[in-house]
């Protein structure tokens, strides 16, 4: 009987990594979960997951950590501008800085030789603008200005500490490179220099599902990367059946989604078929980013990308109908 391996992951009560969690358990892998929070509400215990509270810019705090018998280790903690009520840039440096080399160093105590980080795409943003797919080991750099800017610093810089430690000590490490992961959470509201907003797909998901009218900004044809956490946590699971090296990869599913389609697919799947919402166009106002990613590399890990944009849309609804309050 193959004797399955155990996987730490750190920043495991956020939605990405409950999801990451769950899906690794899932998959028979002896899954233990790692967060700042003091309690995870009882949710990995429904799953038999152990869980861990463990303030990573803290190194002491490791020693409450299993000490041997770790294999691979999943990194997606860290402070976010979108969860950061007001602008400490401090504690960008902390977590991720300080709290990557942290992780780094008591994986190699415990001789796990794996890592999965997750990096941020604000060091890509010059790039953006173009149809053509931007190449995951594109130069990295970072924002100059906005509140995105210690925190794609920091994010850099981790990613500089685990190369080293892959040249150092033989660490094979798959660094992610994240575009927003679609994924239900009850809380619609995210942050933006401090400031409390709607996050833009929950508002016009809201609108849709009260029949109300929605403008649609500058450019229709405007196109993004739209990633499903589903999509997500497959990709996440290559990267650990993986006895390759590792590198850099960008996380996509290869197909852009315009501005217009983003809408209308909206208004299909949550807008009442009596009193669907109407689409205003207001061309005068900025478009949305445009980008898309070249996942060439993802996808030899083996991944095959399941939801599109409309079926990510139903589960989405599903995931909102069976979990109105997730206890994460």
């Amino acid at each position: 009987m193959e004797i399955m391996q155990t996987i730490l992951i750190f920043g495991a009560t956020g939605s990405v990594g409950a999801y990451t969690a769950v899906g690794l358990k899932d998959l028979g892998y002896n899954v233990i979960a790692v967060a700042h929070r003091k309690s995870d509400n009882g949710m990995f215990e429904d799953y038999g997951i152990p869980y861990y509270s463990v303030d990573i810019s803290n190194r002491h705090a490791f020693d409450v950590l299993p000490q041997s018998g770790i294999d691979q280790v999943v990194h997606f903690a860290g402070a976010m501008p979108a969860r950061m009520k007001s602008y400490q840039p401090h504690l960008y440096v902390e977590t991720i800085v300080e709290g990557t080399l942290n992780v780094l160093e008591y994986m190699n105590k415990v001789g796990a030789k794996k890592i999965i980080f997750a990096q941020s795409i604000s060091d890509i943003l010059y790039k953006f603008g173009t149809s053509i797919p931007i190449d995951p080991d594109t130069e990295r750099r970072f924002p100059l200005t906005g509140d995105h800017a210690v925190y794609s610093i920091s994010k850099n810089a981790a990613v500089d500490l685990i190369e080293h430690y892959h040249a150092q000590y033989g660490f094979s490490r798959f660094i992610l490179r994240l575009p927003t992961i679609y994924v239900y959470q009850p809380n619609p509201f995210y942050y933006v220099d401090g400031q409390q907003r709607w996050m833009g797909y929950r508002y016009l998901i809201d609108r849709a599902m009260k029949g109300k009218p929605i403008e649609l900004w500058g450019d229709p044809s405007s196109e993004k990367e739209i990633v499903y956490v589903r999509d997500f946590v497959q990709i996440v699971e290559k990267c650990v059946e993986s006895e390759d090296k590792g590198g850099i990869f960008n996380v996509g599913n290869g197909v852009g989604v315009s501005m217009e389609n983003q809408i209308r697919g909206i208004i299909k799947v949550f807008s009442p078929s009596t009193h669907p919402s109407l689409v205003t166009y207001r061309p005068e106002k900025p478009s949305s980013p445009h980008f898309r990613l070249d996942i060439k590399k993802t996808l030899a890990l083996g991944y095959v990308p399941k939801y599109d944009y409309l079926s990510y849309l139903e589960d989405f609804k599903k995931e909102m109908r069976i979990n109105p309050s997730l206890t994460l």
